[in-house]
């Protein structure tokens, strides 16, 4: 009986959980350094004012520090170079003016965190209160209270597609209109921002280590706000509890610490707390869709027209900006639905409230829920099932690589193959039979379907047109082979539940055949790695595998050269596989030959490569538009009229995330983001009130989804391979989050049909459907 494979395609446990599970991680909370004080920041109490007066603690001026002592630290700038974007100057304590409660105010230093919130307490701050801006549609009208007042207006930026829509206006028969909102959500990963900084006095360098998803990112960022140069700044990620797109930012926090380090002599630390996190951190996905599809009487789209606003919050976050989900909004709405024409409007607004960042799915979720309503509509309004109107609009498998109506490549897939096994495994017909018989508690059954793509891996041609602070370029691996033959991975992207110390062994052992558990990966340190623009948009394992795979080819080419002298072969004859460099006559092991480049020299080829069994590589995909991966979500709820609960009685995710390098951590990953994505449709929501105040400031306010509310999700895959892709590999970290809030709405609306009842925001909270429910029966 053959080994089971260890390569691309294996089921391996992951290698980091065995130090996770025995309670030997390191993440920032854990790191101890002699001498280290603890901050805590005063951060503002009010939405919007102007400041009158800072007044410090008589006797504790040296440990209480704010925007003025900082002298020479820029603010931080996130700027779009799309046309007509407005930049924000954020400084890293408040100058002058507040623009969101949790906004840092001051920063003071004491020996423990108690002792410097003590201290905090005491700073005297006056404010001259202006008024909030708490929705993003009243934001935009004129008269509106200014956040940024040189712009003139609160939006950052306006975006267009057009397309003269009259013709398909006068011509089809079917148009539906829907306005959908969606609620601001809050990433709320296990472990919270922290960081710690210490200036280095021998090195004359900084060193900083931060809970972040980027740390060569934070890195340029930091140089820029302090004015030094890179050679001075090292950032250092260690493990990290949960990103989500949270720990995708430059931090206000990081550049204080910074600053304060080198200011003061010694190390500082500062853990973010859960209150904090939830007043203070970035938010994101809150949108307004006014959306109108227009169909013929079999369903088929003939024109989608739609405006999107984006609440974008206070500042432009860097390096993504705040054009990072209005700006994308307008391209990937279509997704893999064909239509004659197509419209859309977005604007980026400017609000009272913390300003957004990258979350899961990054706008996807949004569009997704907003154009799978439209069609489930349109299929009520045909007569047919939303399935069947989802398979009449697809792109079909013949017509990959397909160009969609916003110039979206799309690389591969069978769209119709993955909606049908979708439908097939969610029972279709058997739930219409349930419906039918009714419910013997009188709860209402309903069925619902979500189909969507996620761009991912996007390279420097997608990136460049945006003119951010960050164009991803070649994607690179530094491989070395140690003396004992371990072989060394240098990447810098971030590994914080994706489990790359696993699917990166994989990959080099499909090229090398080292054993997996002989693979070391080093990540997450700006000292120890190549430049890369880190973990986002479900890019590692697209970018950084391919990476290593082809440092690991050149590490073969070289060993094979070696191996090919001590077999006393012909180097056109050795091939390597297995561990080991195999000849005609016998083979050597790469230990052996790793053993000889670095102890015993004398035995080297004369023609052997000088750079010996250690290069670095870059990589970029055959065509770096990115990788499309796809999925089918369908989901079976039942909704109690009387109370307004929903429960999810069955849930199917039909997933094609191209060549899976391992089918049990992707299963990780869907299951994992179908639950936030269940949180996004049910539960999660951060209110603020009309002065900007948030009104869920603990967990007991913001509703996270446990394990009583997540069902036993299927899961199916599909592998269509990627045309330009290493080994055919997708990126499909983020999926599994866009499609339950429009499968499960689609659901609720599909068991309240006859109701007339139709949800239009999220999430569906009973009181919001207790809402609904009872004014369509008033009406009726």
């Amino acid at each position: 009986m053959s080994e089971p494979s260890k390569g691309v395609g294996a089921r391996l446990t992951r290698k980091e959980d065995a130090r996770f599970l025995k309670g030997r991680g390191e993440f920032v909370g854990d790191i101890g350094l002699a001498g280290c004080r603890e901050v805590a920041f005063l951060r503002s109490p009010v939405a919007h004012a102007r400041i009158r007066l800072i007044e410090k603690p008589r006797g504790l001026e040296d440990r209480v520090f704010v925007q003025a002592d900082l002298a020479g630290v820029r603010p931080i700038r996130a700027v779009s170079g799309l046309k007509g974007f407005k930049p924000s100057n954020q400084h890293v304590l408040a100058a002058d003016k507040v623009r969101q409660v949790g906004e840092p105010v001051a920063m003071v230093v004491a020996a423990t965190r108690a002792e410097a919130e003590d201290i905090a307490e005491r700073i005297r701050v006056e404010y001259d209160e202006l008024p909030a801006v708490n929705d993003m549609l009243e934001a935009r009208r004129p008269g509106a209270p200014l956040l940024h007042e040189d712009w003139g207006d609160n939006v950052f930026l306006e975006t267009a597609v057009d397309a003269d829509l009259d013709a398909i206006r006068q011509r089809a028969p079917v148009k539906v209109r829907r306005r959908l909102r969606t609620a601001r959500q809050h990433m709320a990963p296990l472990e919270g921002r922290g960081a710690l900084a210490e200036w280095n006095a021998r090195l004359e360098q900084l060193v900083l280590w931060t809970a972040t998803q980027m740390p060569h990112i934070v890195r340029t960022g930091l140089s820029e706000c302090l004015g030094i140069d890179h050679g001075k700044l090292r950032v250092v990620a260690p493990d990290v509890g949960g990103g989500f797109g949270y720990k995708g930012i430059l931090l206000p926090e990081e550049v204080c610490l910074a600053w304060a380090a080198m200011r003061l002599g010694y190390p500082v630390r500062w853990l973010e707390d859960r209150r904090e996190q939830l007043i203070a951190g970035a938010n994101c996905r809150e949108h307004d869709y006014d959306i109108t599809g227009y169909a013929d009487r079999d369903g088929r789209l003939l024109a989608i027209d739609c405006e999107a606003t984006v609440d974008a919050g206070a500042y432009s976050s860097y390096p993504f900006s705040a054009c990072l989900e209005a700006a994308q909004v307008a391209s990937i709405l279509p997704g893999p639905y064909k239509m004659e024409r197509y419209r859309c409007r977005t604007w980026s607004v400017a609000t009272n409230k913390p300003p957004i960042l990258p979350f899961r799915g990054v706008a996807r979720t949004g569009v997704c829920f907003a154009i799978e309503l439209v069609i489930d509509a349109i299929a009520r309004e045909c007569g047919i099932e939303p399935h069947e109107a989802r398979l009449r609009n697809l792109v079909g498998p013949d017509e990959m690589p397909f160009t969609n109506i916003t110039n979206k490549l799309f690389d591969s897939g069978d769209y119709p193959q993955c909606l049908r096994r979708a439908a097939a495994a969610i029972d279709v017909d058997a739930v219409r039979r349930r419906q039918a018989q009714g419910e013997s508690d009188g709860r209402r059954i309903g069925v619902g379907f979500a189909l969507f793509c996620e761009q991912a891996a996007h390279g420097t041609s997608v990136y460049h047109g945006w003119g951010i602070p960050m164009v991803p370029g070649h994607e690179q691996c530094t491989a070395r082979l140690t003396p004992d033959g371990v072989l060394e991975l240098r990447i810098g992207a971030h590994s914080h539940g994706q489990g790359l110390e696993t699917t990166l062994a994989q990959v080099a052992h499909d090229v090398l055949g080292v054993e997996p558990g002989d693979v070391r990966l080093v990540h997450g340190d700006t000292a120890l790695t190549p430049y890369s623009t880190g973990t986002w948009g479900s890019r590692c394992m697209v970018m950084s595998g391919g990476a290593v795979a082809t440092a690991c080819e050149e590490i073969a080419r070289r060993a094979a050269r070696i191996g090919a002298k001590l077999l006393q072969a012909d180097a056109g004859s050795v091939s390597v596989a297995g561990g080991r460099v195999i000849g005609p006559g016998g083979s050597v092991t790469l230990k052996e030959i790793a053993e000889v480049w670095h102890l015993k020299p004398q035995h080297l080829p004369d023609d052997v490569d000088p750079g010996g069994l250690e290069t670095t590589a870059g990589y970029k995909p055959l065509k770096d538009t990115g990788t499309f991966s796809y999925a089918a979500h369908a989901a079976v709820v039942a909704v109690d009229t009387e109370t307004g609960a929903v429960e999810i009685l069955g849930y199917v995710v039909v997933e094609d995330g191209g060549v899976l390098v391992n089918p049990m951590i992707v299963d990780g990953q869907v299951l994992g983001g179908a639950a936030q994505g269940i949180g996004t449709a049910l539960y999660e929501e951060m209110p603020f009130d009309r002065n900007g105040q948030p009104l869920a400031s603990t967990l007991m306010d913001y509703v996270l989804p446990g394990a009583t509310e997540v069902p036993a999700i299927a899961i199916e895959h599909m592998e269509t391979p990627s045309p330009w892709t290493r080994f055919g590999q997708k990126g499909i970290g983020e999926g599994g989050a866009i499609g339950p809030p429009a499968a499960i709405a689609n659901a609720v609306n599909d068991a309240l049909r006859d109701l007339g009842v139709e949800v239009d925001e999220l999430p569906i909270t009973p009181r919001r459907l207790l809402a609904k429910i009872r004014a369509a029966q008033r009406s009726g």
